[in-house]
């Protein structure tokens, strides 16, 4: 893929612990390979941890600071990894839920992958809109008011003036950073 983000500004959200070590860092990777400048931000900022397949810990990632130090305004869009406790914690957190809805408001692109979408259930901002994730989701995803729930490697969704993109799990990361960086150019 020949992809050029320069001068595009992704801020990617996680908690300190919980996170799928690959939906974290493969996104940072592949689209910082693209040109585009990525921002991690953790609740209590400093280092996060990682984990394989929700059980394994792996690595630690140092964040680049608080969630609540960062703005919608300043990025162009915004990335939720996966992990159980990770996606559980940021739909408790009110800077993580600030954020997702400042990016909504302003019509950006919000990608979400694997357990990313519960926090967008408690932002309040899927109603209307159909995506995936993975499969244990589905129901809190179907019950809050998605219009719908498919079994896709990545599936991007435009209505509501915003963008919403969302894959199921690490194995769909190709797709779900090709339909990032497939949206940033395009806006």
């Amino acid at each position: 893929m020949s992809t050029s983000l320069q001068g595009k500004k992704i801020l990617v959200i996680t908690s300190n612990t919980g996170i799928e070590r690959d939906e974290l860092l493969k996104p940072l990777e592949t689209l910082r390979s693209y040109g585009a400048t990525l921002v991690h931000g953790s609740i209590k900022g400093g280092t996060t941890q990682t984990f394989q397949q929700d059980t394994e810990k792996d690595r630690t990632v140092e964040s680049d600071g608080k969630l609540a130090v960062y703005h919608g305004a300043d990025f162009d869009a915004l990335v939720i990894p996966g992990g159980t406790v990770n996606a559980d914690t940021l739909r408790q957190d009110s800077d993580a839920q600030r954020l997702i809805n400042e990016f909504v408001k302003a019509g950006k692109t919000v990608a979400a992958i694997c357990h990313g979408p519960w926090a967008l259930i408690d932002a309040g901002v899927i109603e209307g809109k159909t995506l995936t994730s993975y499969v244990s989701v589905r129901t809190d995803l179907v019950n809050a008011k998605a219009a719908a729930w498919v079994d896709a490697e990545v599936k991007q969704c435009g209505a509501n003036g915003w963008t919403l993109i969302t894959s199921r799990t690490p194995k769909d990361l190709p797709a779900f950073n090709e339909a990032i960086a497939k949206a940033l150019q395009a806006a």
